[in-house]
């Protein structure tokens, strides 16, 4: 039985730009664990929150569903998001005892599952939510999130503000909660230390589309990433190298002038003389002389059109 199931999936935040997600298909089975791996602007985030019902996809052809239900139409129960906004939402960040903020959201209600979390969390239930750190301040996000069982869980970089110990005793607990109740957790992040022995499936995901789909983990003889990386090769190892090549892909498209070079302007000086200059003709008609326009060409060859303005 698939737990989440996408299909056609192109998703735009604006008509203006390039597609997010462009026609992405996903299957992932009841009770697996995925990684999902790219460089920032991969389409990870959008996508989790298109499975959580966050943002509204109205392009034609689309089929998303989790638990077998349409997530739009027929909102399926037990879904849990968590995602990095969380915390900087000015409601959790006022002077909010901890114990009354989880008792206000029906903590009360799950008090074994509860205590756990602030046991593996390491959460005061004194703390001032206005007071903590960004770090105590997630670990309340995720007992908050967490104390209520959960049938499919959607993590969006969740545990870049935790510490390595709370972190290792979290990813623990979501294991064997997996294990024991069948649930699916989808994950992206950019930490891999010491997740080597948590995901079930790992996925590659590049400029909104999947380079590589969710694949068996870990590596064996038979996987079907055996065929870029040895058997017992590292999660950090393989996250590493898809992201080089995910560089290595980008930049060749800024050589063919297809996507915007990013980096440093080596001739940003220049650049900002260009716009000074062309702000001030524009505004009070300023003549340039040959010389500037003759220095502002030996850099930037596609605004030789100022030799109009010139003496």
């Amino acid at each position: 039985m698939l737990a989440i199931s996408v299909a056609g999936l192109t998703y735009s935040h604006s008509a203006l730009v390039p597609p997010s997600l462009l026609d992405v298909c996903l299957a992932l089975p009841k009770g697996s664990r995925s990684i999902l791996i790219g460089a920032n602007g991969a389409g990870k985030s959008t996508l989790l929150q298109i499975l959580a019902g966050k943002r509204l996809v109205t392009a034609a052809g689309a089929d998303i569903r989790v638990k077998d239900r349409d997530v739009f139409r027929d909102s399926p129960p037990g879904v849990t998001f968590l995602g990095t906004e969380w915390a900087m939402n000015p409601v959790v960040r006022s002077d909010i005892v901890v114990s009354a903020f989880l008792d206000s959201v029906g903590g009360y209600r799950h008090k074994e599952r509860r205590d756990r979390l602030l046991d593996i969390l390491d959460v005061d239930l004194d703390w001032h939510m206005h007071q903590i750190s960004d770090g105590e301040r997630r670990r309340v996000q995720l007992c908050f999130g967490l104390m209520v069982e959960w049938d499919v869980l959607l993590l969006d970089e969740v545990t870049v503000d935790l510490d390595v110990l709370v972190r290792d005793e979290l990813l623990a607990f979501l294991k064997n909660d997996s294990e024991t109740r069948g649930s699916t957790i989808l994950y992206a992040t950019h930490i891999f230390d010491g997740l080597n022995d948590f995901p079930t499936h790992v996925a590659h995901m590049r400029f909104g589309t999947f380079v590589t789909e969710p694949s068996a983990w870990p590596i064996t003889q038979e996987s079907s990433l055996a065929a870029q990386f040895p058997p017992a090769t590292t999660l950090f190892t393989v996250a590493l190298q898809w992201l080089r090549e995910d560089k290595a892909y980008r930049e060749a498209l800024e050589k063919q002038g297809f996507k915007k070079t990013r980096g440093a302007r080596r001739n940003e000086l220049t650049t900002r003389l260009y716009h000074l200059i062309l702000k001030r003709s524009t505004a009070n008609m300023t003549i340039l002389t040959k010389d500037v326009v003759h220095q502002l060409e030996l850099n930037l060859p596609a605004i030789s059109f100022l030799r109009d303005f010139s003496l």
